[in-house]
């Protein structure tokens, strides 16, 4: 079992959101989880053009480290996201980040993995940033266990006073990928999702042949 967090924010290891994100991992690891830790600043990610590349035979027009990291992603079985909040939203790297997942979304690369989401920020928009990180965990297929965000006011010692809650986040994670974990509300988006998606996997199955058979392989396309 494992589960590779992705952490969005431009501080690294000085970063609350990283230690928040540490103690959901610790938890998964007493579950029995191998764990994996990724901070998007030592990667080098290049902004999507939407030049719709991708859709055609799945590279991007970029060299950069993306591919190695959705691969890293494919192999997972738990995925979270960690942001700070950024005015009221993820941090600039984490939505680049998001923005070239479009393939992955797009062709579901990611369905039958179970995720959360971690945020921190001074004072808002925490609880928004956990739920915005859910919903592209939905697009991608992963369905959420839930999230945790801590809202820090500027005390040094907020994240370690949720280490409890971050632990047990961590804990119902690595349960899901043992033991299933169904939430009725974001299978029907994430179907929903599917269904939408469906029609591009059909117009371009001449150019990704072994993505529209493993659709039809599922039951996604009859």
């Amino acid at each position: 079992m494992k589960i590779l967090a992705i952490h969005g924010s431009p501080r690294t290891t000085r970063s609350t959101t990283r230690q928040l994100t540490r103690y959901v991992l610790d938890g998964a690891e007493e579950a029995g989880a191998e764990t994996e830790l990724v901070d998007l600043c030592d990667l080098r990610i290049t902004p999507c053009t939407a030049c719709e590349g991708c859709a055609f035979n799945g590279i991007c027009v970029y060299e950069d480290d993306m591919p190695v990291l959705v691969e890293r992603m494919k192999e997972a079985d738990g995925i979270i996201f960690a942001s700070p909040v950024y005015i009221d939203n993820v941090s600039g790297q984490m939505k680049v980040f998001f923005d070239r997942l479009a393939d992955a979304i797009h062709y579901q690369l990611l369905a039958g993995k179970y995720g959360c989401s971690v945020a921190s920020t001074h004072t808002s928009g925490g609880d928004e940033v956990v739920a915005y990180q859910n919903h592209v965990l939905n697009y991608l297929a992963v369905v959420s266990v839930g999230g945790i965000s801590v809202a820090t006011g500027g005390d040094p010692l907020a994240v370690g006073s949720r280490e409890a809650d971050a632990r047990a986040l961590g804990r119902n994670l690595a349960a899901a990928i043992t033991a299933g974990f169904s939430d009725p509300h974001q299978e029907d988006e994430i179907a929903g999702n599917r269904a939408f998606f469906k029609d591009l996997v059909m117009e371009n199955r001449d150019f990704r042949p072994e993505e529209y058979d493993r659709w039809v392989a599922r039951g996604w396309i009859p």
